[in-house]
């Protein structure tokens, strides 16, 4: 299921879009770009490397980029995509403080997390959601440190799955909260989605599919059980969250408060 993990991240750039002068138009702009992206960039990619070599070759199984750039004659393959590679892991990084910390700046809108991290500096960037999601990110390097084959087995096995959990979860949500704009306020429904209600409808059936399929594969059946326990467990945070927590309707949104 790592593979599945590969083809998420496509939602950051609706949540940067969103902050920009004209949302509507640049969420639509971004969107259709990241999936030329995908074509051209991975799916292109995929394609030239099984046209230069064959791909049951042992050396695209390995490294499928540096073993094409190989047989093509460029000096210093290897060294190229590790430089490449470390670029990704950086933007990776990057993007995943941006997304945490937008996330959890947004969670405060609904007393889902501590009203400092509201907290904005001039600029309007929120300092200590970043603080907190670089300290994650430090800690994440200490375990797997610590526990180097425990944590990334865990991460890779139930990464691809906890992506089509939340995936369908929002799919799941999208059919709600549509229906509850057409009825309370069509006006603020100024993206739809084409299809709908039966592309949604197509999507959730197709993730179940796969994520059922992989409780009787012998070869995804690790992965499942370890996004199921995920799963439980944020699932056991939000009833207790909704059991003890504050009322979400006397929350401020988080828009409206801000640390200077």
């Amino acid at each position: 299921m790592p593979c599945v993990g590969f083809f998420t991240g496509a939602e950051i750039v609706t949540i940067a879009a969103a902050e920009s002068r004209e949302p509507a138009r640049a969420v639509a702009r971004a969107t259709n770009s990241v999936i030329v992206r995908v074509l051209l960039f991975y799916v292109g990619s995929v394609f030239l490397v099984v046209a230069i070599q064959p791909w049951s070759d042992k050396g695209v199984q390995d490294a499928p980029y540096a073993s094409a750039l190989d047989a093509m004659g460029v000096p210093g393959a290897g060294d190229i995509m590790t430089v490449v590679i470390l670029t990704a892991v950086l933007s990776a990084l990057n993007s995943g403080i941006y997304t945490a910390s937008r996330i959890l700046f947004a969670l405060t809108g609904h007393g889902d997390a501590p009203r400092g991290f509201t907290r904005l500096n001039r600029r309007g960037v929120p300092v200590p959601a970043i603080l907190l999601a670089t300290v994650v990110g430090y800690l994440s390097v200490v375990m797997a440190y610590v526990r180097p084959n425990d944590v990334f087995k865990f991460l890779i096995q139930s990464y691809g799955t906890v992506a089509l959990f939340v995936y369908l979860l929002i799919a799941v949500s999208q059919l709600r909260m549509r229906r509850a704009l057409e009825r309370d306020d069509p006006d603020r429904l100024r993206l739809k989605m084409w299809g709908f209600p039966y592309l949604t409808y197509v999507t959730i059936a197709g993730m179940a599919g796969v994520i059922v399929a992989m409780a009787f594969l012998k070869d995804t059946r690790a992965s499942f059980v370890l996004s199921l326990v995920t799963f439980a467990a944020v699932s056991a945070a939000y009833l207790l969250r909704r059991r003890y927590g504050p009322d979400p309707s006397t929350a401020a949104p988080a828009e409206s408060r801000s640390g200077g």
